[in-house]
């Protein structure tokens, strides 16, 4: 690497890490004006815990999502003080191509993807469990029906099924359970209860007003009882499917688990997959961002830096709401998950091969 391309990668690199520390202190203060109420609730509550369990945590989650915009305004705001410098005419003047101008930024967009890529991967998932048990336990307060699954079904395996009535997972007990086991379309064994309980100790299910009947060629055998102590293929866990659960596992776990659930049966999946390509579009958009921002900003406009910094915050937010708006509709049954969680940066992308080639001439 040349001198220049040092001096841009390191004032690129440095001006995105200055730009993250000062929009995370806001975020944080933010956050503790609205949940300084809960903090004072809690007694017991140490700043020590809130510091290390909620806040070290919090830090990790929102310095990984607000990575691609910051480095958009940093990008913006150090490009614009070379151009007001007339540092990018000295560049041109030496027969330095945008093309080639553009290689330290790449750089460190490829630094900053790689980095953030990992965050998004591993770190995050595990960090975000430790915040949200945080969240349940002093901040937020569970809704009534939150802790219920009501008229439940859940393929165990290619064969055999299981439903609910409803489940309480405060109470680990639930009504009206079933489980049939199949051959082909072929109903080969059938045991239903009026109620189950879970045991957590030793992981087992006690099954309450019992019938259990398995089906021959020529006649069917039927068991009843008062009381069957027995295990299943399956744990309460399994009957929740929500999309904040996916925000806590790492990738390997989170495929693992949209795999397991697609041979169980479970028909809408989108948002658990919605947070998968999410962990990848998004580190992948600092190319995009970077590019958009040094087109911006090569040239030297009337009004400078504001002018640019405007631009720039415009755009910011017309790229958070689609990103917002892609994966609620990305969470949607039915559609193409892969395609909206993309969207913004295809549209995105489109935008900054149009600044490119305008930059180049």
């Amino acid at each position: 690497m040349k001198i220049l391309d040092w001096y841009i990668l390191k004032r690129y690199l440095v001006t995105f890490v200055f730009t993250l520390f000062i929009l995370i202190p806001i975020a944080i203060a933010i956050d503790i004006a609205e949940k300084i109420d809960e903090f004072i609730f809690h007694k017991d509550l140490g700043t020590l815990e809130i510091i290390k369990d909620y806040y070290v945590n919090f830090i990790i989650y929102y310095a990984n999502t607000f990575m691609p915009l910051a480095l958009f305004l940093a990008t913006i705001f150090f490009t614009s003080k070379l151009s007001n410098n007339t540092e990018i005419v000295a560049i041109t003047n030496a027969k330095i191509s945008f093309r080639r101008f553009l290689h330290p930024y790449f750089i460190g967009a490829t630094l900053v993807t790689v980095f953030a890529l990992a965050m998004n991967h591993y770190v995050v998932p595990s960090s975000n469990e430790i915040r949200t048990e945080f969240e349940a336990t002093y901040i937020k307060k569970r809704k009534v029906g939150e802790n219920t699954v009501k008229d439940f079904s859940l393929q165990l395996s290619d064969s055999t099924y299981i439903y609910l009535k409803s489940y309480s997972f405060r109470l680990n007990s639930g009504n009206y359970f079933s489980i049939e086991t199949y051959d082909g379309l072929e109903l080969k064994e059938k045991l239903t209860a009026n109620n189950i309980y879970w045991n957590s100790r030793d992981s087992t299910f006690k099954l309450s007003t019992y019938k259990y009947r398995k089906i021959y060629k020529e006649k069917d055998s039927i068991f009843s009882g008062v009381s069957l102590d027995t295990t299943f293929n399956f744990i309460p866990n399994d009957l929740i499917y929500k999309s904040t659960d996916a925000q806590e596992m790492s990738t390997p776990e989170l495929i693992k688990f949209i795999d397991i659930s697609k041979k169980r049966g479970i028909s809408n999946l989108n948002s658990y997959l919605v947070e998968m390509y999410k962990r990848t579009s998004l580190p992948v958009s600092s190319y995009i961002l970077t590019l958009i921002a040094v087109a911006l900003a090569f040239k030297k406009k009337r009004g400078g830096l504001g002018v640019n910094m405007a631009l720039g915050i415009g755009i910011m937010f017309i790229y958070v709401f689609l990103l917002k708006v892609s994966e609620v509709l990305g969470a949607v049954a039915g559609v193409a998950s892969l395609l909206y969680v993309w969207f913004p940066n295809l549209l995105f992308g489109g935008v900054a091969a149009y600044l490119y080639n305008n930059a180049r001439k």
